[in-house]
């Protein structure tokens, strides 16, 4: 994972821990974060854990894609349960909320609830997420959700990095098409691929398709709405 045209940071967690638990909400976004955590030579294992996507095919592609460049710099993956059932249950209610609402909250709430809980029965002690690289992602928010799930436990930490800075969100883009990553045009559920849907639709634009588009190879060379 060397590079040898971006110079980054040397990054020291807070608690100076040196094995964080990263939840990874897609490749996209965890490329870069994995890239810089690599660099300083922090230990991490990837944790997958996105109930939320929306259908199971588009699931299994965003993991495999995850999975595929995990492996390929020997980072320790781990693939959680897909249990849509019980985020369905959990955002009930929520099914009209805009992005960014409620809706949001509470699937960022069980997301990271998973990891911490994974992270304080295997003996890491740092957690943090790929979710809030996303410039479509509210950052307070996530960092928000991810305190308040590690404060579930001693001694647990949620990482608050801005993982936008110092050109991370372009290093995240050069990654993506280097890789050919999987392009995702949405944010991962069925109510925002509803959404983003119904204003293609309205804007004489086709509905999306699964698994055809791939940065790097038939991009539009911006950013996308990843997970």
């Amino acid at each position: 994972m060397k590079n040898t045209e971006f110079t980054r940071p040397v990054l020291t967690i807070p608690n100076n821990s040196k094995k964080v638990l990263l939840h990874s909400c897609c490749a996209p976004c965890s490329g870069e974060v994995m890239e810089a955590m690599t660099a300083s030579g922090i230990e991490y294992t990837i944790f997958f854990y996105n109930p939320n996507i929306h259908p199971i095919k588009e699931y299994e592609i965003r993991k495999e894609e995850n999975k595929r460049f995990a492996e390929k710099h020997n980072i320790p993956f781990i693939d959680a349960d897909y249990d849509a059932d019980n985020w369905f249950e959990r955002v009930k209610g929520m099914e009209h909320e805009p992005e960014r609402g409620i809706r949001c909250t509470e699937c960022f709430d069980m997301r990271f609830e998973r990891t911490a809980l994974y992270a304080y029965e295997n003996g890491f002690d740092t957690i943090t997420s790929s979710l809030a690289i996303s410039r479509w992602k509210d950052m307070k928010q996530i960092n928000g959700c991810g305190e308040r799930a590690a404060a579930r436990y001693p001694n647990m930490l949620y990482w608050t990095y801005n993982w936008r800075k110092g050109g991370g969100s372009q290093r995240m883009l050069e990654i993506s098409k280097k890789e050919n990553f999987y392009q995702q045009e949405y944010c991962g559920c069925v109510y925002s691929l509803r959404d983003t849907n119904n204003w293609r639709m309205a804007n004489g634009r086709p509905r999306i398709e699964f698994g055809v588009k791939f940065y790097g190879i038939n991009d539009t060379s911006t950013l996308k709405k990843t997970s």
